[in-house]
């Protein structure tokens, strides 16, 4: 067998990492390496989402018919159907507010079935190294055939051709980056120094996540007909909503309440260098059912219920990043939550995850992709993936914006606002983005 053309080093083990690695896995030619930080592939969180354009990706990678074996939504493809249900639920008795409907099904997963699927469909021969967390690495930007260099905490070294960071919000790929921008003078002539330190860390969002699972029985037990056993729902309050639906096949319901505060909301992307909103305290911790409870109480009955039925749960402060001038520099790139981290409100993280990772192993698997043209490559990668998760997560802030009341939208307007700020989950199709990528790739090489 002939050695490979170049060997990529994946750091992270999450959602956008391991879709990467399925997908590297149909070019035989490439070799690849996952180096993630816990002993073993976990997904924190509950449940997960997937639009139609994403999951539309899933099903290219062959991963399709294993992941609605998880879920207890029937997939519809190609017909408008319901999608999710929005409710003002900051009365007593609530209201119903509209239904949005998209061409193709939004469909729910519990995260670590999500995960499972992707993880048993990574080929054997990707290398994983579990426990490995890395403290730095280092690239040359001059000589694009000396390899990067990867240092870990625990001491070890290693090296790739290409690194690809899918570590998270708080990505030490994206701060080693930054880093390394704000001392490169072809960078510098398109942003200062204090821009790229700027996206270092993560902003906080002006949200917090109050997340749980119930079982489904317990609810049906005090209301057979609970509309939460059925469909999406997003609840709106003042400063606050709720979003519910069913996973693990219709037994668990995802439960995921949110205080959102007004000024930090309207000004998450602040671009402001020296502007850093910042949350006192831990981002995860543990939450007792009366802590998690308490900020939610005098919402509709509906949510009253589910209140009552929560035995403890988990409080998060969503945090985001800020939008980056480019996600890739020499051989190095940032996918999903390093690059682009966002609010829940569309649900769209993880398939923007997804994309990140589909486009990007097209082009390092083109096949005039070699050492000498990777780094064009990764440019192409950054000028189709980056605009466009940047326009998903400032929609993502609005719908959480708009989910809390803060707006003074009128109610009447609010469904078609919220359907034009979704509808590129399913009116438009990766397929463009692929051959928009493929084109601008073989044009400059």
């Amino acid at each position: 067998m002939s050695p490979p053309k170049f060997r990529v080093a994946i750091v992270g083990g999450g959602v956008g990492g391991i879709t990467l690695a399925v997908a590297l896995s149909k070019y035989p030619d490439i070799a690849v390496d996952i180096y993630e930080r816990a002993s073993q592939f976990a997904e924190v969180g509950a449940g997960v989402s997937c639009w139609p354009r994403p999951f539309k990706v899933l099903k290219k990678l062959g991963l399709g018919d294993a992941l609605l074996k998880k879920t207890p939504v029937p997939y519809i493809e190609d017909e408008y159907v319901n999608a999710m249900n929005f409710r003002r639920s900051d009365l007593e008795q609530g209201e119903y507010l509209f239904t949005l409907k998209s061409k193709g099904n939004n469909v729910q997963f519990h995260r670590a079935d999500f995960l499972g699927v992707l993880v048993d469909n990574v080929s054997p021969s990707v290398k994983t190294h579990m426990s490995k967390r890395i403290v730095s690495y280092t690239q040359s930007t001059g000589n694009p055939s000396e390899p990067i260099t990867l240092t870990f905490h625990d001491g070890s070294t290693a090296t790739c051709d290409i690194l690809v960071g899918a570590d998270g919000v708080k990505s030490t790929i994206r701060r080693g980056m930054m880093q390394d921008l704000s001392r490169d003078p072809d960078a510098l002539k398109k942003c200062s120094a204090e821009e790229y330190l700027a996206c270092i860390e993560p902003v906080f969002s002006g949200a917090v996540a109050y997340r749980t699972l119930i079982h489904a029985d317990k609810i049906r037990a005090v209301d057979p007909n609970h509309r939460v056993l059925n469909g999406v729902w997003t609840c709106f309050g003042a400063n606050k909503n709720v979003a519910t639906y069913p996973i693990s096949m219709g037994k668990i319901v995802n439960f995921a309440a949110f205080t959102v505060d007004k000024d930090l909301m309207a000004d998450a992307f602040n671009p402001d260098p020296s502007h850093r909103q910042l949350f006192d305290g831990d981002w995860v911790r543990p939450a007792s059912a009366k802590e998690f409870t308490e900020k939610f109480r005098g919402m509709e009955k509906d949510i009253e219920v589910l209140l009552d039925l929560v035995e403890d749960g988990s409080i998060w402060a969503v945090h985001l990043v800020r939008n980056l001038p480019v996600q890739v520099h020499g051989h190095v790139a940032l996918l999903g939550d390093a690059a682009h981290a966002m609010t829940p409100f569309q649900g769209s993280g993880a398939g923007q995850a997804v994309e990140d990772a589909y486009i990007l192993a097209t082009l390092l698997g083109h096949p005039r992709t070699t050492l000498a043209t990777v780094s064009q490559a990764l440019v192409v990668y950054d000028e189709v993936r980056r605009p466009f998760a940047i326009g998903v997560a400032r929609g993502s802030q609005e719908v959480g914006r708009i989910s809390g009341l803060q707006t003074g939208l009128p109610f009447s307007e609010i469904g078609e606002k919220i359907t034009g700020i979704n509808s590129w989950a399913w009116e438009t199709e990766i397929d463009g983005a692929v051959k928009d990528a493929k084109r601008m790739f073989e044009e400059r090489v």
